[in-house]
């Protein structure tokens, strides 16, 4: 069974409860949720959030909706989403995050087909926008970074350990024909918010399914839209790295 677990959390330190920011009527990760659902090779979806009080609007939010909603550990995520995987006896995990709400589903679709042609542990995206990601994990890859994931930068970002060991693992990547790395389309700051806003008011009254072409022909159109989040930083991965030292991260 393929099933795409999209993590998510009300407690973010730069956008605080950004995944329930309205975008249109809807909550933003609710219009994400609808647009990966749209992909083709995926057999369940599953809401990951964390067991934290905080979370709780969240989690009753796709509750209500008649979601399927898996709550575990806040900080060690690595542990959220074996557990989930490992709960709904996944063979092979569609990773998501909930800040990508412009998020294309043939990319989801096209990352899993390279995933199981190729025979891969492990499979990423490379060259796309900045929030158009999805990676591809083998259950028993999922397993084994579970087990041996020791430092705390590999419990908080859940394939890390997996492509820092390609000794272990069979890894692959899908890249986009054109390097379109420079353009940020996830949500981290206000300033992103604004962003996806101005994209959903300008592209969803007339196709609520637009997607990264439709995106990247608007770009073209108006340039200074680029300009809303241009300068922001993506650097959450390299926080927990720099908070590693020796410390490990396993009582979570």
């Amino acid at each position: 069974m393929i099933i795409a677990i999209t993590q998510a959390r009300m407690s973010s330190s730069r956008c605080p409860g950004k995944v329930l920011k309205p975008i249109l009527g809807y909550p933003m990760v609710w219009h994400q949720w609808t647009r990966m659902q749209q992909a083709q090779s995926l057999d369940l979806a599953i809401m990951a959030t964390s067991t934290d009080i905080s979370d709780d609007p969240l989690a009753n939010y796709f509750i209500q909706n008649k979601q399927e909603v898996f709550r575990g550990s806040l900080n060690n995520v690595l542990n959220r989403y074996y557990e989930c995987a490992k709960h709904y006896q996944a063979s092979h995990v569609v990773r998501l995050t909930a800040d990508c709400p412009l998020l294309d589903p043939s990319i989801i679709d096209k990352v899993v087909e390279e995933h199981l042609n190729k025979d891969n542990d492990y499979t990423s995206t490379s060259l796309f926008p900045v929030g158009m990601s999805a990676e591809v994990i083998r259950f028993s890859a999922l397993e084994k970074a579970y087990y041996e994931a020791k430092l705390r930068s590999q419990r908080e970002h859940v394939t890390l350990f997996i492509y820092q060991h390609p000794e272990l693992f069979k890894l692959g990547k899908l890249s986009n024909t054109e390097n379109l790395s420079h353009l940020r389309w996830t949500v981290d700051y206000p300033e992103d918010f604004d962003f996806v806003l101005r994209i959903y008011q300008k592209l969803y009254p007339q196709n609520s399914q637009f997607t990264m072409e439709d995106v990247l022909s608007l770009l073209r159109e108006q340039p200074e839209l680029i300009t809303i989040n241009a300068h922001m930083e993506h650097n959450g991965l390299a926080k927990s790295l720099a908070k590693d030292g020796t410390m490990t991260y396993l009582d979570d």
